[in-house]
């Protein structure tokens, strides 16, 4: 394989990224509503038939469907290598309407652009070279419905099809200029106070603030932060109490919780399930967890990192190398030991904000780096 032939194939489809992609933005995808989701879908899977692909759709009913792509020989002594991606986006039906397609001083802005339609155009370009290049190998790429709402649906599938690949390449956006070989795992909580409510001007003795007790266990719970380990507990949403005249009966938070290492996961629960009201006539309802095992730092995803280091080399730029504490459906294939190497989409800034982009320069030499990692590994 021949990195050079591979950059002048990639060169060779600028134009048909920069087309594709603007499509492919301009069918917005929210993760709630099935039926625009569907139609991203449907456009992959024409991509996907011209290319030659073996195409599944896993039909959903709450979600969009889930799409699975096979490409290369359909009987091989390799492994193939996942691709995974998601169409689904946050940004609500109607948001073209403010933050539309647009292409200004070497960028292109758009509702889920970098988060990460621009990676789904990246790989369906990286097996089209591969295609032109005759350096068919087998390549399943499973494009997601709702990762950006938990991946409750997909994740089944995309550790069924992650247990039959050698390695999976994940098409998230890169963190600034680098790929991603770990990411922490990522939990919800959810912590309800019931109290005894009464008026607070006549029986203020008899109520027990739920408002109160909460106070108390935010302080509690925003201690479990632990900066040497990596883990960090963000009480970020706090509701409860009806009047200001009336003790609360019920007050609660969501608290979001990273943690680095997979075997912290057990000491979280632990210090979560052992939360006690200070006052004894207020009772705690605790739900929640970890919704997504931390990516951690393994020698298979540094394998697969110092290779593409190499290939970048040889194209022509420097490879640099990142963790972020954010989760994608990497952190479910890495928890199986599968070699997952994440951040392999496009360059830009503002995912899941206004000012979204993606750097064009970059998209090229990224997507050939693609290419030529998928026609290298074993």
């Amino acid at each position: 394989m021949n990195p050079k032939a591979v950059l002048a194939c990639a060169e060779t489809r600028s134009e048909w990224i920069r087309t594709s992609l603007r499509d492919l933005v301009r069918q917005e995808s929210p993760s709630e509503d099935p039926a625009a989701v569907n139609a991203a879908v449907t456009m992959v899977e024409a991509h996907a038939r011209r290319l030659g692909g073996r195409i599944r759709r896993h039909r959903q009913k709450q979600f969009g469907d889930v799409l699975e792509l096979r490409f290369g020989p359909t009987r091989s002594t390799q492994k193939p290598v996942l691709l995974l991606g998601h169409l689904d986006t946050v940004w609500p039906a109607g948001t073209l309407k403010t933050m539309h397609w647009r292409e200004a001083d070497g960028r292109f802005y758009g509702p889920g652009v970098l988060d990460m339609k621009a990676g789904v155009i990246m790989a369906l370009a990286a097996i089209d070279i591969l295609r032109e290049l005759k350096l068919s190998r087998p390549i399943i790429l499973l494009l997601n419905s709702d990762e950006e709402v938990g991946s409750d649906v997909s994740r089944p599938i995309t550790e069924k099809l992650a247990r039959e690949c050698s390695a999976v390449f994940v098409l998230e956006p890169a963190q600034g200029l680098a790929y991603k070989t770990a990411r922490k795992g990522v939990g919800q909580y959810n912590v309800q106070v019931t109290g005894v409510a009464a008026h607070s001007g006549v029986d203020f003795e008899r109520g027990h603030s739920a408002i109160l007790e909460l106070a108390k266990l935010v302080q509690t719970i925003s201690g479990f932060t632990d900066l040497s380990i990596g883990r960090t507990v963000n009480c970020g949403v706090i509701s409860g109490g009806t009047r200001s005249n009336v003790i609360a009966q019920t007050a609660a938070v969501e608290v979001d919780v990273r943690i680095a290492k997979a075997s912290d996961a057990a000491r979280v629960e632990k210090l979560f399930r052992s939360l006690k009201p200070s006052d004894p006539h207020c009772k705690l309802q605790i739900t929640g967890g970890l919704n997504r095992p931390p990516m951690e730092r393994k020698p298979g995803t540094v394998a697969l990192f110092k290779q593409a280091r190499k290939l970048a080399a040889e194209l022509g730029f420097d490879l640099p190398e990142a963790s972020t504490g954010g989760g994608s459906d990497g952190n479910f294939t890495a928890a199986l030991g599968i070699p997952t190497l994440d951040g392999m989409g496009a360059v830009g800034e503002g995912a899941h904000a206004a000012h979204e982009h993606i750097v064009t320069e970059h998209l090229v030499p990224r997507t050939a780096l693609l290419a030529a990692m998928l026609a290298s590994a074993e």
